[in-house]
């Protein structure tokens, strides 16, 4: 699909979330290790963990509230608290001894602002596509997200040790010009708004998400989708810190690649084979059956986080990690389009809010094992995750194909009837 063909907001959302992640990608994967440094291992896992958990109770009124008001009037809201919450963390770095608490505050406030806006955002671009160009659009997507995040990844790795003030600021000024552009270029097409059907809001809230709870494929979906992304957000969560800690340090010349530096590796070798490979595996994967695709990637999903997890030595951790970004460049925009083609057109939002649970809960357990890895020795998380990424295969696999598998059942009993 050309650029040129693509609608107007799937074109503003690309260049906003480039540019912002580009930068946010320099500082975020870092919170992890900040919070670490700063208050302690634990002390960050609990604070991480309860951001999640906020993240994931305001996704779901994000959901809500983007199905019964106007969703460019939710993300015109959300992206100017995001600005100001991130102009409060830079703030909060100026003194020589860091305002941790104030940090800590507009850290959350941001966690909030974000969750409230997101669903807004999906449902947007499920608006703009067809099931017909959704699979190109998000395997576009896909492709800018993780060159942006490459680039985010370099400077974070070249910077953030020495420079944390100023990508801060560059984050709070790209924050800011996200608004401007919304409001300048996107367009809201989406009239038909739920109506309030209760006095009580939050028994009207719990009543707008009864049909997506009660679909029990797409909870399949999203549960499995935690389990998978899980592994992935583990990288930047107790890998990170692992690798920081025991890492040996490999010197190219005068070049010292320590713990953190080879995070910063691994993160740009991910996204630069993103770059590099997404619309050539997404073209050879059309030529194959989708269900025995998406497993086959999963499958080397699986292998290559599971070996990453407690791999110290530079070669083994690039091998696999490459293994794991391949396995990801097959499910992935299988997984986004066949799930995007099961919401109903009058619940985008609300699906899409409750389908970004999968990111809440996968975050939730990436932060839980910086105190679970604590505990327990690196090859034992290795089995931790590789139990959880099967878990997540399973419930993918099933729930993405369970109604295919239901009308097969049916057509094949109405075939027999019929003999």
């Amino acid at each position: 699909m050309k650029w040129k063909e693509l609608p107007r907001n799937i074109k503003v959302r690309m260049i906003t979330s480039f540019f912002n992640r580009a930068v946010s990608s320099a500082v975020m994967p870092f919170m992890a290790l900040f919070f670490a440094g700063e208050l302690g291992k634990v002390w960050a896992g609990a604070f991480l963990i309860i951001t999640v958990v906020v993240g994931f109770f305001i996704n779901l009124v994000g959901g809500y509230i983007s199905d019964r008001f106007p969703r460019k009037k939710v993300l015109l809201a959300t992206s100017w608290l995001n600005a100001l919450f991130f102009l409060i963390m830079t703030i909060s770095l100026f003194p020589e001894s860091k305002l941790i608490l104030l940090f800590a505050i507009a850290y959350i406030g941001f966690i909030i602002t974000s969750s409230l806006g997101r669903p807004a955002m999906h449902a947007i671009i499920i608006d703009s596509t067809t099931p017909e160009n959704r699979k190109a659009v998000y395997a576009l997507d896909y492709w800018l997200i993780n060159l942006s995040m490459a680039i985010g990844a370099a400077l974070g790795g070249l910077l953030y040790m020495n420079h944390q003030i100023e990508l801060f600021m560059m984050l709070t000024f790209t924050s800011t010009t996200i608004p401007i552009a919304y409001g300048i270029w996107l367009q809201d097409n989406f009239k038909d708004q739920l109506k309030k059907q209760h006095k009580n809001v939050f028994i009207d809230l719990v009543n707008n998400y009864r049909i997506a709870f009660r679909d029990s494929a797409f909870v399949k979906v999203v549960a499995g989708s935690t389990f998978i992304f899980a592994a992935e957000f583990s990288l930047n969560s107790y890998i990170g810190i692992r690798l920081a800690e025991t890492f040996n340090a490999v010197n190219i010349g005068s070049f010292e690649i320590a713990g953190v530096r080879m995070l910063s590796i691994l993160n740009i070798e991910n996204m630069l084979l993103v770059v590099c490979f997404t619309f050539i595996v997404n073209r050879f994967t059309d030529k194959f059956d989708k269900k025995n695709a998406l497993l086959i990637g999963l499958i080397l999903y699986g292998i290559g986080y599971v070996t990453v997890t407690s791999a110290n030595t530079w070669y083994m951790l690039i091998a696999f990690n490459l293994i794991a970004t391949m396995g990801e460049l097959i499910y992935s925009p299988i997984r986004n389009a066949v799930q995007a083609n099961m919401i109903p057109d009058d619940k985008r939002g609300s699906y899409s809010a409750f389908s970004n649970l999968s990111f809440s809960g996968a975050d939730l357990i990436a932060r839980s094992t910086i105190i679970i890895g604590a505990f327990l020795m690196p090859t034992m998380m290795s089995v931790y995750i590789g139990v959880i990424i099967m878990f997540g295969i399973v419930l993918i696999y099933t729930g993405l194909f369970a109604r295919d598998w239901k009308a097969g059942k049916v057509i094949g009993e109405n075939v027999r009837t019929a003999k």
